[in-house]
C-alpha cells in the first residue's frame, strides 16, 4: 500500500467515529437541555413576592374589564418578558351582566421535545373582585400566584426545553360582578379552554393556582378536582416535605378557573388556600380590604413553587 493510500485509509478509518462522536454529543447536549427538572428556588420565591407586591402597588385595584384591568394586563406582558420570554397578549370581547367587555389573558408557551406532546397549562388570575371597597389590594387572591407565575417563567427557562408543552397563563375575569354564571365570571380562563379545544390541543393536564401565598399556607384540593392529578399533588407535596401544607377536602367544591377546563373533559386540579384568616379554619380575609400584601409571604411561595415545580416534573417523566 502507498503512502497516499495509506493516508486516505487513515481518513475513511476516523471519519465515521467522528461523525458518530459529533451526533453523540449533539443528542446528549439536546437530551439535558430537554430533560433538567425544573427547580424553583428561594431567589424564584423573593421574585414573586416582589412581583406580586409591585402588581398591587401600580395595579391595584385591577377589576376587568376596566382600564386599570388593561393596565395590569399590560404590565404583566412587559415584566414576564423581562425574563427573556416570548409573551403574548390575548386581547378579546367577551359579555358581561353590565354589557361587552374587553378582556386580556397573558400567555407563555414552552414547546416541548416530544412527538405529538400534551400540553400542561399552569394557569392564575390577576384581576381583583369588584365593588370590595377602598383600600382593596387583592395581594393573595390575584397577585400572590400572578407573582408566581412570573418567577416560575424564570425556573423553566432555567431548566431548558420541557418534554411536554407548557403554557403559562394570566388569566383576566376570573372574578364575577354579581354571581356566578355563563356570562359572568370566568370570561378569560373559558376563552383559553375554548381556543384549545378548537386547536384540537390535547391538554395533559390543567392547573390552577390561587391564593397560594399566604403566610399561613394551607392548600386544599376541592373535590371538582381530576383524581389522577390530586394523587400527583399529594405526592409531589410528599417528596419535597410539604405533605402538611396540602389536604384533599372531598366536601367542597370550588369554583376557579380549572373549572373552564375540567367542564369540557380535560384533566383539572386547583391548588388554593381556602383558610385565609384571622384563625385557623377561616376564610374571613377572602374578598375583604384584609387581604393586603403584609398577609403573603416569600415563605410559602417558596413552597407552592416547588409544589408546582415538582408536579409539572411528574408529568413530563
Amino acid at each position: 500500500m502507498s503512502d497516499t493510500e495509506c493516508r486516505m485509509s487513515f481518513v475513511r478509518v476516523w471519519r465515521l467515529p467522528s461523525a458518530v462522536l459529533l451526533a453523540f454529543h449533539l443528542s446528549f447536549f439536546t437530551l439535558r437541555l430537554s430533560a433538567a427538572p425544573i427547580e424553583f428556588t428561594e431567589d424564584d420565591a423573593h421574585v414573586a413576592l416582589a412581583a406580586a407586591s409591585n402588581l398591587v402597588e401600580r395595579c391595584t385595584p385591577r377589576d376587568a374589564g376596566t382600564l386599570r384591568g388593561r393596565l395590569a394586563a399590560h404590565w404583566i406582558l412587559d415584566r414576564v418578558s423581562r425574563t427573556g420570554v416570548d409573551a403574548t397578549l390575548d386581547k378579546f370581547h367577551a359579555p358581561t351582566p353590565d354589557g361587552e367587555r374587553p378582556f386580556a389573558n397573558v400567555i407563555v408557551e414552552f414547546p416541548g421535545t416530544k412527538t405529538n406532546a400534551a400540553w400542561i397549562v399552569v394557569m392564575s388570575h390577576f384581576d381583583t373582585m369588584p365593588g370590595i371597597g377602598d383600600g382593596f389590594q387583592g395581594a393573595n387572591d390575584g397577585a400572590s400566584t400572578s407573582g408566581l407565575l412570573i418567577a416560575l417563567v424564570r425556573a423553566i427557562r432555567r431548566a431548558g426545553r420541557p418534554s411536554e408543552n407548557i403554557a403559562i397563563v394570566w388569566t383576566d375575569g376570573e372574578e364575577c360582578r354579581k354571581s356566578y354564571g355563563p356570562n359572568d365570571g370566568f370570561q378569560g380562563s373559558r376563552r383559553l379552554a375554548e381556543s384549545y379545544r378548537a386547536r384540537n390541543r390535547a391538554v395533559k393536564a390543567a392547573i390552577c393556582l390561587d391564593m397560594l401565598g399566604d403566610k399561613n399556607l394551607n392548600i386544599t384540593i376541592p373535590a371538582n378536582t381530576t383524581p389522577f392529578l390530586k394523587g400527583v399533588a399529594l405526592a409531589a407535596a410528599k417528596r419535597i416535605g410539604a405533605a402538611e401544607k396540602i389536604t384533599v377536602k372531598d366536601d367542597i367544591v370550588v369554583k376557579d378557573d380549572h373549572s373552564a377546563f375540567l367542564e369540557i373533559g380535560y384533566p383539572s386540579i386547583d391548588l388554593i388556600d381556602f383558610d385565609f384568616g384571622s384563625a385557623p379554619g377561616l376564610n374571613d380575609w377572602w374578598h375583604t380590604p384584609n387581604d393586603t400584601l403584609d398577609k403573603i409571604s416569600a415563605a410559602s411561595l417558596l413552597v407552592s413553587g416547588r409544589l408546582t415545580a415538582e408536579i409539572l416534573n411528574t408529568l413530563q417523566q
